[in-house]
């Protein structure tokens, strides 16, 4: 039993090795618009219909996302940065599946039972791992959302979120503020680029 556990593990690696994690450079929005400084997992799912994606520039995707622009619009602003494990989703059929009991069966006007609603997501804002944004949420430029956190609804300009749900612990301007009195020769590049 070992040398076939063995032997499964060695194709596994062998399989892995050749299709690892890359970054992969820029991205054409539906519009035609290139953004040659973003880049984007071969490992992120970015599901879209045609029109509904929009990802500024110098966007990082990393690792293992999953974009949901199926049922309504998602728009990433320029530098923002999703880290690793981040779902975004732009519909929801939650009560479907307990009101109908068969999403199988044809029921009328099932489309009040669940909601699609489209995701704003503000310049040089950061997501972190394993967060979850749900459908109709807007989330200002400047932003971080901490690690494991469920974002729901509007998230004003320059908040630190965290919780599930998120809830707004901190701004990040107080954050920069002590970056940029230890770094001065940062100050004009901070306003320079909207972040204030």
């Amino acid at each position: 039993m070992n040398i076939i556990k063995r032997i499964k593990n060695k194709i596994q690696y062998e399989f892995y090795k050749k299709i690892k994690p890359e970054i992969i450079g820029g991205w054409k929005n539906a519009n035609g618009v290139f953004s040659q400084n973003t880049g984007i997992s071969n490992m992120s799912r970015l599901s879209s219909q045609k029109d509904n994606l929009f990802i500024g520039d110098n966007v990082y995707i990393g690792h293992f996302n999953y974009i949901d622009a199926v049922n309504a619009k998602v728009f990433i602003g320029n530098n923002v940065q999703i880290t690793t494990n981040v779902t975004i989703l732009t519909h929801s059929g939650h009560h479907l599946i307990r009101l109908i009991n068969n999403p199988n069966k044809a029921v009328k006007n099932t489309g009040k039972l669940s909601f699609k609603n489209e995701i704003y997501i503000g310049e040089n804002t950061f997501i972190g791992p394993y967060s979850i944004v749900m459908p109709g949420t807007k989330i200002g430029k400047g932003c971080i959302i901490s690690a494991y956190s469920y974002v729901k609804g509007e998230i004003p300009d320059f908040s630190v979120v965290r919780g599930q749900p998120a809830k707004i612990i901190g701004n990040t301007t107080e954050i920069d503020k002590n970056f940029l009195e230890k770094y001065p020769e940062l100050i004009e590049t901070y306003y320079l680029n909207g972040s204030n």
